[in-house]
């Protein structure tokens, strides 16, 4: 329950600014222009709070908080008094109006990048794309644990979730490609991944485990926190015990224990564990003992417990200045954008999944992760959804910002405004449009929620 309060809060948070940015930039450059604002709403429906200010603004927060709006002076809308025809926005010029429905997406923009310094000011922390167990394709192109990954192709990468984007990418577009490594040695190596070899269909969240990589990070040390009395482990093995290896096998995840028990049962006889205690290293013989699993299955036992799923302390931070930081909000925004316009494209010729596309359950449930992991995080996810939000804006989809900026390009062209019909039509297959794209998105959604 805590959970999902937790989500709902964070989604009506990030929303709540990010639509009043957006329709702030719509009101401001409208007012910029002369026309007469009469609703600036944030949310849909009916308002639970609202105030009109002297030039007749209704300023409201309405009860759904999905999205927003700002309401103008039309007269395609209501009967406009002669005298207040000058501030009608349909009687202002084409350019005008451009510019004040542009003003929107442009200034989710401009708040992505604002974001985006905050957080290289106050210093992102994140984990390095360090390799800390390697196997299948990735171990026979050479790459071993410890490598530390600085760039893909031409892209370079300072974190794990940076190198997993650029190689996602290559996935997608089946190819290999040269990774720039740094090895536990300190010597900088390119190594070719054939990324081109995974199988048809596979599941592009999984690229970096497909490939056979596994960030370092992800790995849980095999530290003991607790020994069953009576166990095969009882009066050898100690908790805060850190497992090396089992039956000579090397320990580097509290997961790898088990399936090496099981192997270390199935041979039969005793086998050494390797532990460090207190600096030292220790072997001890141990015998693991028959059981039986909670499905019925027979399963072997030592009788030891471990710390899982704690997140190490991070150990990367992108940090700048407050000049510094300015260029390196704009990169980053560069970067991001790339990325976005990169997926929508393959999606589009189908060479990315349509489950890359999410509703409003995954953006809850992403905002209630990164407001947990710290204001630096939350400040990155804030941006991204700013951007993506610029980006869906923008697409020349007919009652979405783009579809209006697409028939005021047409009225330039052609030299008068589209028909009132032909507005029509477009309205009713951008709504076909917008509820098809919506439908995938909670489909994704609850599908995402099912195979949890």
């Amino acid at each position: 329950m805590a959970e999902f309060l937790g989500s709902v809060w964070w989604m009506i948070v990030s929303l709540g600014v990010l639509v009043t940015f957006h329709e702030f930039g719509h009101y401001w450059v409208a007012r910029r222009c002369g026309v007469k604002v009469l609703r600036f709403s944030v949310g849909f429906g009916k308002p639970l709070w609202s105030r009109r200010n002297r030039n007749g603004t209704e300023f409201a927060i309405a009860a759904i908080p999905l999205g927003g709006y700002v309401k103008m002076l039309d007269e395609r809308e209501v009967e406009v008094p002669a005298g207040e025809r000058a501030v009608a926005f349909n009687n202002k010029t084409v350019w005008q109006r451009i510019a004040i429905v542009a003003a929107g997406p442009i200034a989710n923009l401009l708040l992505c990048i604002a974001l985006l310094w905050a957080m290289f000011f106050i210093g992102r922390q994140d984990y390095s794309a360090t390799l800390g167990r390697v196997t299948g394709m990735a171990a026979q192109a050479g790459f071993v644990a410890g490598d530390q990954l600085l760039a893909v192709e031409d892209r370079p990468v300072g974190t794990w979730a940076e190198a997993s984007m650029a190689l996602t990418t290559a996935a997608m577009d089946r190819s290999d490609v040269h990774v720039r490594v740094r090895d536990v040695l300190d010597n900088e190596r390119t190594r070719v991944l054939p990324l081109s070899q995974l199988p048809a269909g596979f599941d592009e969240r999984q690229v970096p485990v497909l490939a056979g990589l596994a960030w370092q990070f992800w790995l849980q040390p095999a530290r003991v926190t607790e020994v069953t009395p009576g166990s095969a482990a009882d009066k050898l093995i100690q908790p805060d015990d850190l497992i090396l290896a089992v039956d000579g096998q090397r320990v580097d995840d509290a997961g790898e224990v088990l399936p090496l028990i099981q192997q270390l049962g199935q041979r039969g006889g005793p086998g050494m564990i390797e532990v460090e205690r207190a600096g030292e290293r220790l072997a001890l013989e141990i015998t693991p003992q028959p059981g039986q699993a909670p499905d019925g299955k027979p399963i072997w036992r030592i009788g030891l417990g471990f710390a899982t799923g704690q997140m190490p302390a991070y150990d990367a931070r992108q940090q700048y200045g407050p000049l510094a930081a300015l260029p390196a909000a704009v990169r980053e925004t560069g970067k991001l954008a790339t990325d976005s316009l990169g997926m929508m494209r393959r999606m589009l010729t189908g060479a990315a999944s349509l489950k890359n596309v999410s509703g409003p359950i995954t953006i809850a449930r992403v905002a209630n992760v990164s407001a947990q992991r710290g204001l630096d995080w939350f400040l990155y996810f804030l941006a991204l959804l700013s951007l993506s939000l610029c980006i869906i804006n923008l697409l020349p989809i007919p009652i979405l910002d783009g579809g209006h900026l697409l028939y005021y390009l047409i009225e330039l062209v052609k030299g008068s405004p589209l028909s009132e019909r032909a507005m029509a039509a477009g309205q009713s297959i951008g709504l076909a449009l917008l509820a098809g794209l919506m439908g995938l998105a909670f489909y994704n959604d609850i599908l995402s929620l099912v195979l949890r």
